[in-house]
């Protein structure tokens, strides 16, 4: 099947990076609105999204970047650095800016999902429905457990800077997957996936055990608007416990669980999470 949108490839040069970034256009689509979709740590935006964004129905315009450490987008010497969460938000944010995009809808994955709670916490009337996909730091309903789980983290990425990385790669995947179901190619695509940049993998990892020291999660929720969030059938039972308790708490929280699936759910199910972002843009522009 022909991808529905054209797709074209743009590089903006910031002082201290160079960020890749992809326009997807659908001329089918008359709309107007636009779409930002943040992939997650270790795996570049057009891998996460492609094939999600080709069943997608309402949207004129959709940006997909490579965060720091991931894809195409580099520091201005080639090597890899550390960075903050709020470097990746300032980063989009210039991206956006340099667009001219004043509105738009907004979707994140993994840490792109914490990426993007963000920037909805700093620009509050840019931002209008959201999708997040197992974000970062909604992983536990105790805050305790959660800073707990970003150590095990920490310990994946520190593997992930030796010559072993790919043993980095399964404990994070044990971490963050472990009642995943294991197949010998799957699992090779995973990690083939996760070892392209293997450094900026153990970045982005470390700027969630950072950023966890400093953010106030009730108020990061709290500042987000209609958001649905989907989790995987066969991730733990405690992510799902938090999010069936956030959308029974907050009228503006609507929780999913994707059968079949894990924390790689843009991957297994792009098609069946796309129709549900469908239906769920047609009920939040019914409020709006």
């Amino acid at each position: 099947m022909k991808h529905p949108f054209d797709v074209s490839v743009h590089r903006l040069s910031l002082p201290d990076q160079s960020i890749c970034y992809r326009l997807y256009r659908n001329p089918a689509i008359d709309s107007g609105r636009r779409l930002v979709l943040i992939h997650g740590a270790g795996v570049a935006g057009t891998d996460t999204w492609h094939l999600l964004i080709a069943h997608l129905q309402h949207w004129h315009e959709v940006l997909v970047p490579d965060l720091r450490g991931a894809g195409e987008t580099r520091f201005p010497d080639g090597e890899e650095y550390a960075f903050t969460v709020e470097e990746l938000v300032s980063d989009l944010s210039s991206v956006l800016d340099h667009l001219g995009w004043w509105s738009f809808d907004l979707g994140g994955y993994s840490l792109g999902g914490l990426v993007s709670m963000l920037l909805k916490q700093r620009y509050p009337d840019r931002v209008g429905k959201q999708f997040l996909l197992e974000s970062a730091v909604l992983d536990r309903p105790d805050w305790n457990s959660t800073v707990k789980l970003r150590q095990r983290y920490s310990e994946a990425a520190v593997h992930l800077r030796d010559a072993d990385h790919e043993r980095g790669i399964l404990e994070f995947l044990d971490t963050i997957s472990p009642n995943r179901r294991v197949s010998s190619q799957v699992e090779a695509v995973a990690v083939k996936r996760l070892a392209r940049r293997p450094l900026g993998f153990a970045h982005a990892l470390d700027s969630v055990t950072d950023a966890i020291q400093r953010i106030d999660r009730e108020a990061l929720v709290a500042a987000q608007g209609d958001v649905s969030s989907f989790i995987g059938g066969l991730s733990v039972d405690l992510m799902h416990e938090l999010h069936h308790a956030m959308a029974e708490r907050l009228p503006n929280w609507h929780y999913f669980m994707v059968p079949g699936t894990d924390h790689s759910l843009p991957f297994q199910k792009p098609r069946q999470i796309a129709r549900i972002m469908n239906d769920e843009y047609l009920r939040y522009r019914e409020k709006h």
